[in-house]
């Protein structure tokens, strides 16, 4: 069993940038690959980033790419999204996502857990 929680988000304006922080318990994190997802108001969740567990390999989402970097801290259990050049549409719920197999998905239901989120505002 993998417990997530997630830190940093708040409000900032367009141009700035943020770091959320997602910390985990248990002794395994550094075998699972790790993702960040976000839900704004009205809107389905959707992928943003995903690392692998050795952090070698990363993927993200066309409207983020350039923008965000998604790292991770095995020695700490714990997984970071840098948020660069934040925009208005990037306001959304983003959560922090673990999955047991290996290999980068960008499909939800391919994560085991899931954080409970921390919101994200980004005014124009």
């Amino acid at each position: 069993q993998v417990q997530l929680v997630e830190s940093g988000g708040g409000l900032v304006q367009a141009g700035g940038s943020l770091r959320l922080s997602c910390a985990a318990s248990g002794r395994t994190f550094s075998s699972y690959t790790m993702g960040w997802f976000r839900q704004a108001p009205g809107k389905e969740r959707e992928f943003v980033a995903a690392i692998s567990w050795s952090a070698r390999n990363t993927y993200y989402a066309d409207s983020v790419k350039g923008r965000f970097t998604i790292s991770r801290d095995n020695a700490m259990n714990t997984v970071y999204l840098q948020m660069n050049s934040l925009k208005p549409e990037d306001t959304a719920v983003y959560y922090c996502a673990a999955r047991a197999e290996p290999g980068i998905r960008t499909v939800g239901h391919e994560y085991d857990y899931w954080g409970q989120g921390t919101q994200v505002t980004v005014s124009s």
